[in-house]
């Protein structure tokens, strides 16, 4: 869904399979009734070969399900988690690197942004469109779990994430690390969806996402069950009120968040204070 400075992605090794397996409180389970291929104990896996396939059409299949809004969720995410200038941030589960460049677009050329994933083909296009865009020299990408990020206690800023806990085998896990490397006063910020409150805005929602979303997807990317998936986890996916309470039991405080777009996705924002 993206710090010491770190080797670019194209010298990084892969990530290591710690916590991969992991379940436990904080666990998401998915439904597996439409998902060919895909067992709990293989979660993993099947989501990053999963990315690995779509990748090359990921960012235009972002834009037209979400018809532009994901740019307003980004710019969201970057304005909570507030990174100085000349600060550092990372993005956990970066993807092909949107909410990164944003991040370094705030903390400009004397900051850092590493951008990280497990899935090094979905990180593929990301130092491309850094480049592109005029950031190619603060962010820097690399495979890493984000169950257990390679980096040291209070090494960050801020801490981002974007729809990347509905594909962790371990929520509270992931938050733990991203709370542990993140410096105190620093904050820990994540991007996922939700469903709608109001009965019809939902009843809506949940239609376009269960059958347009995966038509639109194999049409655009022509890998079908990579849409599939989408409702898929995000049917069981805890709702904004217990993600809240998880990223507390993780150890984050002052956690907050705000739903968007009619409550289709939900922004979380919590802090590390010691």
């Amino acid at each position: 869904m993206t710090t010491p400075p770190p080797s670019p992605a194209s010298e990084s090794s892969p990530p290591s399979p710690r916590g991969k397996g992991a379940g436990g409180v904080g666990s998401h389970p998915i439904p597996t009734d439409h998902l060919p291929g895909f067992a709990p104990e293989r979660k993993a896996a099947y989501v990053e070969a999963m990315f690995d396939t779509i990748a090359p059409r990921y960012d235009l299949m972002n834009r037209l399900m979400t018809f532009g809004m994901d740019r307003r969720w980004r710019n969201c995410v970057v304005a909570r988690a507030a990174p100085p200038v000349g600060g550092s941030a990372l993005d956990v589960a970066t993807g092909t690197g949107d909410i990164a460049l944003a991040l370094a677009r705030r903390v400009g050329p004397r900051g850092a942004v590493l951008a990280t994933d497990f899935s090094e083909g979905m990180m593929r296009p990301g130092p491309g469109k850094a480049a592109k865009a005029g950031v190619g020299g603060i962010v820097r990408f690399m495979a890493a779990d984000a169950l257990a990020l390679p980096f040291p206690d209070n090494t960050f800023d801020c801490v981002t994430s974007g729809f990347a806990m509905r594909n962790v085998t371990d929520i509270e896990r992931a938050f733990r690390e991203m709370r542990r490397v993140t410096k105190p006063g620093g904050r820990v910020v994540c991007l996922d969806v939700a469903k709608p409150d109001f009965p019809p805005v939902r009843f809506l929602h949940q239609g376009y996402f269960n059958r347009v979303v995966p038509l639109l997807g194999r049409i655009v990317t022509g890998h079908g069950e990579a849409y599939r998936y989408l409702p898929e986890s995000a049917r069981n996916f805890p709702p904004p009120p217990a993600l809240k309470a998880i990223m507390e039991r993780a150890g984050l405080r002052d956690v907050r968040f705000r739903r968007l777009t009619l409550g289709a996705v939900a922004v979380h924002t919590g802090t590390k204070t010691d």
